[in-house]
């Protein structure tokens, strides 16, 4: 179980680092658009919002990279006082040189991250906090967030799955109900997977619900937009489903072609029906001009290693990110080919470049 001192300096140093932001202007807040990095999101949101430390938020979506001169620009242009990147990653250069920044996460580092960054990571512990969970720890250096618990508990079902090992979720199943949390859980990731990828309303969900039960009560409209994406997903993962996998050597590759982010789901499908595989859902139907991908595999092999050891040319920063057994990509087309090529596989899994 993780130390206790260890997540009170985690506390303290969150409190230090919004410390050094810059005064009278407000914070800003990048976040994965999946339901653990909008729990921990909305989780930050509240907890900053009860000291009178005003924050806005840029949800970081599909094809997106918080490290992309697009999103730099944007942080430049808001001349925040300060800089929370959350769920998005720790990299070895800053997001906006020169903005106070605080990272917080849970994937595997790419980079030691530059020393004037406050890096609140999981990554290594065991067991591995969500990010939405250190969100929480975070936000108990600012005040009493207990009536947030459930929005850590979202975030740590999303990525782990209610059986997770931590004593904050047991808690959460026990006070809230483990089953309002599993819907809320579904509901809150169904936007960002719909071929929008609007994950807006869900956040605006978590910002304005006081509890799971009232998430899913029917009070507040945006739950309307959750089931319809979440209805949308469900038709395209039930024909995503039917594709049959591709073997070559140690790979099964399944090539759907969806509007809709089925591909991690697809993935995660077939790895227990393909337990001596690394299972590869690729979908260039995605996004136009790439091939997004998910692996997973129930053999124990570190997927990210794997990946970088058989990385193509021009691989990008969009490959091999994430987590050891939960990882995936983006490439583009003349890359994807070159890939699936070093893998084993003909010309049958070749997308046009």
């Amino acid at each position: 179980m993780i130390d206790e001192g260890w997540i009170s300096r985690q506390r303290a140093g969150f409190a230090r680092a919004l410390d050094r932001f810059g005064e009278g202007r407000p914070t800003l807040l990048l976040a994965h658009h999946d339901a653990d990095g909008l729990s921990a999101a909305a989780l930050l949101l509240r907890a900053l919002a009860r000291v009178s430390r005003p924050c806005e938020t840029r949800i970081v979506g599909r094809g997106e990279n918080p490290w992309s001169p697009e999103i730099a620009g944007e942080v430049r242009t808001g001349a925040p006082g300060g800089l929370i990147v959350a769920d998005l990653g720790v990299r070895g250069e800053p997001v906006a040189p020169g903005v106070p920044t605080v990272l917080i996460d849970h994937h595997v580092p790419v980079g030691t991250p530059p020393q004037d960054a406050t890096v609140i990571s999981g990554y290594g512990l065991g067991p591995t906090p969500s990010s939405s969970l250190l969100a929480h720890w975070c936000a108990q250096g600012l005040g009493d967030v207990d009536d947030l618990l459930w929005l850590a508990a979202v975030g740590l079902i999303g990525d782990y799955g209610d059986k997770a090992g931590f004593p904050e979720l047991a808690a959460a199943r026990k006070r809230f109900g483990a089953t309002a949390l599993r819907e809320t859980v579904s509901l809150v990731n169904a936007p960002r997977r719909a071929a929008s990828g609007d994950a807006s309303p869900a956040l605006a969900l978590l910002m304005k619900a006081d509890s799971p039960k009232d998430l899913l009560s029917g009070a507040h409209p945006e739950i309307e937009a959750l089931h319809r994406a979440r209805d949308e997903v469900k038709a395209a993962l039930e024909v995503g489903r039917k594709v049959a996998p591709r073997i070559a050597g140690p790979v099964a590759l399944i090539r759907l072609d969806s509007p809709c982010q089925i591909h991690p789901l697809v993935a995660q499908s077939w790895r227990s029906r393909l337990k001596d595989r690394i299972v590869i859902a690729a979908n260039p139907g995605y996004r136009p001009g790439w091939v997004h991908f998910a692996a997973r595999s129930a053999t124990g092999v570190n997927l990210i290693a794997f990946l970088k050891d058989h990385a193509p040319p021009d691989a990008g920063d969009h490959f091999a990110n994430g987590h050891e057994q939960a990882t995936g990509g983006a490439l583009k087309p003349e890359a994807w080919n070159a890939f699936v090529a070093g893998l084993g596989f003909g010309p049958e899994m070749n997308v046009p470049a």
